[in-house]
């Protein structure tokens, strides 16, 4: 098959690209960093460089595609978060449908079924709502929340002795790594999946928040690791002081809500038909330790 992937060499699409190449498919990447070009090359692929909001360019490289594999990038610069996520989800959908794209692979998000509430959640909900109207074969893969997002708390760790969010040590979660969502996203592309449909990707679904500072206290060789819950004002000012825009931290700080309510998470467990993926939260903070101490 020929198949495009969005993403680059990001932490889906790299792994993903490798699986594709290693069963035969030709694999187009497309980056809008040049000098990722020799990189994918190396990677057995090709490389086509542009920007996402450019439907010509995205059109031309989704020609000839069997099928393509779909996702926006987070952009922190950007002044309205969701606007980004829906009008990038815009300049896609339009690309798909000049080319005569007849099957995609959509990366989307948990909660994505919640029209607001949920912070950068919903820029994929309009995305989702827009390529309901394409002419093709969509599947949408609803991941769960990133293990690799805590890999941001490191200073907090390091500096503060603590790992905490605006949700406590109590808070149901459900957690996925980035190889499970390209192992996900590889088996779908070679599927013969019709029609709209939507598949949760999770790699563990029994986890509160106080195992993930437990399991990364053990790795860490700190066992007292504690869980903090912090008020959504401390959320926000602690986001700020890291570096993140403003805007950026809101959208993470209603993130935070949207978990602590379990609202995020409601449909997860009313629907979840897919087995979980192999990578469990004890696996991921040995990454953690090693990104910790290096």
């Amino acid at each position: 098959m020929k198949i495009t992937l969005i993403g680059s060499l990001g932490n889906i699409t790299k792994p993903l690209a490798k699986i594709l190449i290693k069963k035969g498919h030709q694999v187009t990447i497309i980056s809008s960093n040049s000098a990722r070009e020799e990189e994918i090359k190396a990677l057995g692929a090709k490389p086509a460089i542009g920007k996402l909001e450019d439907t010509d360019f995205l059109t031309l490289a989704f020609t000839e595609a069997d099928a393509v594999y779909t996702m926006v990038p987070p952009d922190f610069s950007v002044s309205n978060f969701r606007l980004y996520i829906a009008s990038t989800g815009k300049s896609i959908a339009n690309a798909i449908k000049r080319a005569q794209v007849k099957k995609v692979v959509n990366l989307s998000s948990i909660g994505a079924d919640l029209p607001s509430g949920t912070g950068p959640i919903a820029g994929l909900h309009d995305v989702e709502h827009t390529f309901e109207q394409l002419d093709a074969d969509i599947k949408h893969l609803r991941a769960a929340y990133f293990y690799i997002n805590f890999l941001g708390n490191i200073d907090m760790v390091k500096h503060t002795g603590i790992l905490g969010s605006n949700y406590s040590a109590e808070t149901k979660m459900v957690l996925v790594h980035p190889i499970d969502i390209a192992a996900a996203a590889a088996y779908e592309l070679e599927s013969d999946f019709t029609g709209k449909s939507v598949r949760y990707v999770a790699s563990s679904d029994n986890n509160v928040a106080g195992d993930v500072a437990r399991y990364i206290g053990q790795a860490i060789n700190n066992p007292n690791l504690p869980w903090i819950e912090f008020s959504d004002e401390q959320a926000l000012q602690g986001m700020m002081d890291a570096g993140l825009p403003e805007e950026i931290a809101k959208n993470y700080v209603e993130m935070g809500t949207a978990i602590r309510s379990g609202k995020l998470f409601e449909d997860y467990f009313k629907n979840k038909l897919s087995a979980l993926g192999n990578v469990k939260l004890v696996d991921f903070a040995k990454d953690f330790a090693s990104a910790y101490n290096n």
